[in-house]
């Protein structure tokens, strides 16, 4: 891949990663020292909703565009300005002083990030063969685990002396230095496509649609259910913002980018099943240490503990994405790859919601030990669930014989 290439996906995701690390690290936590419930912090991650339901309007994010801007810039620009000024819009509103006004504005980021995440995949799938798309999932990971880190880590770790007001203006100024690249990009004339069936349509004509369903909807299921409920259970350990967010924005996703891109040049070598399989067993291993230190309390372990969780996440997300890409149909890939994305943040946001239920119900420990359960069920179900043969994924996207 030339550099140019790299590094046009490379700010298109750290992009996405910016505003949602700094939702997903600093809003629980924010809503915990307000007093709301574990039940609805775990609810809050349905802000996320536009993620699951993108499904549903890729298929115009293909079809619409302006032939002087290009297929992807069309949408790719005015969205990377619209996330800049509703972190600009945002600055003003404190949730200490109207917290309907925070989530709405929320809600509103997750819109644009999600469609600006629909034309970015359908960017990567026409700019890369099928041998980049190992490496090249472990950079897009790579990168929006930085953006993360960035906002998620850099921003909370700094956010009791930034304030919530310099605080998302320093995310809007990043997001605009991002677009730098986006706007430098020259793409190539788009061939003309005949009538594009509707999102999830020509996937769901594979003979293996159940059992690649079924992966995508168990892979990341276990780990969702307990990270839904890490950032709580810290701040009830007596944890500040700071700490939380060294050891979990900063620490936590460098080694998840790390993880990540280990495991974008594995995948490769290991083949995409035997990946898929090591993966989840490692990131099963991991969240079970989360049970563990559920009965110790905080302590110098966690830093490790959060780095090694990150590590196995970054290398089972490498992999899982690398798969989608090639599950993807060459006519419809957009569409293909966001209807897939869509089955794993449905069912990760599902888990998310549902853990503020267990924790306060089961307990910190119990809740860990069955995220722990499930984590360990999805080498299993991987195994049972991936094609016979070693053919998990098909190079080129293209579809089974009964489905031609």
């Amino acid at each position: 891949m030339r550099g140019g290439k790299w590094l046009l996906l490379v700010s298109l995701y750290v992009s996405q990663g910016l505003p949602y690390g700094f939702f997903v690290q600093a809003l629980p936590v924010l809503l915990r020292r307000q007093g709301l419930s574990l039940e609805w912090i775990g609810l809050s991650s349905l802000l996320a909703l536009p993620w699951a339901l993108k499904f549903l309007w890729a298929p115009a994010v293909e079809r619409a565009f302006w032939p002087g801007l290009g297929r992807r810039r069309s949408w790719l620009l005015p969205l990377q300005g619209a996330m800049a000024l509703a972190m600009v819009g945002l600055s003003s509103w404190a949730p200490a002083r109207s917290l309907g006004v925070v989530l709405a504005g929320v809600l509103l980021i997750n819109v644009l990030s999600a469609t600006q995440d629909i034309a970015t995949d359908g960017l990567a799938l026409d700019l890369l063969a099928p041998e980049e798309r190992g490496l090249a999932n472990g950079v897009q990971v790579a990168g929006y685990r930085a953006g993360m880190v960035l906002g998620g880590g850099a921003l909370l770790a700094l956010f009791e002396r930034l304030g919530w007001s310099w605080s998302f203006l320093a995310m809007g100024g990043l997001l605009v230095l991002l677009t730098g690249p986006v706007a430098a990009h020259r793409e190539a004339v788009p061939v003309p496509r005949a009538g594009e069936e509707r999102s999830g349509v020509r996937f769901w004509k594979r003979v293996d649609r159940w059992r690649l369903g079924g992966l995508l909807v168990t892979y990341k299921l276990g780990e969702a259910f307990s990270v839904g409920m890490l950032r709580p259970w810290m701040t009830d350990q007596g944890l500040s913002l700071a700490e939380i967010g060294w050891a979990l924005g900063v620490v936590g996703f460098a080694a998840g980018l790390v993880g990540a891109l280990a495991g974008g040049a594995l995948v490769p070598r290991l083949g995409r099943r035997r990946a898929l399989e090591l993966f989840a067993a490692l990131q099963a291993v991991a969240v079970a240490g989360y049970a563990l230190a559920s009965t110790q309390g905080a302590g110098p372990w966690l830093l490790p503990l959060c780095a090694a969780e990150h590590l196995a996440s970054g290398m089972a997300t490498a992999a899982l994405f690398t798969c989608m890409m090639d599950w993807s149909s060459t006519e419809a890939g957009a569409s293909d790859y966001t209807f897939q994305a869509s089955l794993v943040v449905i069912s990760t946001g599902a888990a998310a919601a549902l853990s503020g239920v267990s924790a306060a119900h089961l307990g910190y420990t119990g809740h860990f030990s069955a995220a722990a359960l499930l984590a360990g069920l999805v080498p299993l179900a991987t195994r049972w669930l991936a094609p016979p043969g070693g053919k998990v994924c098909y190079p080129g996207g293209g579809l089974s014989k009964e489905a031609a």
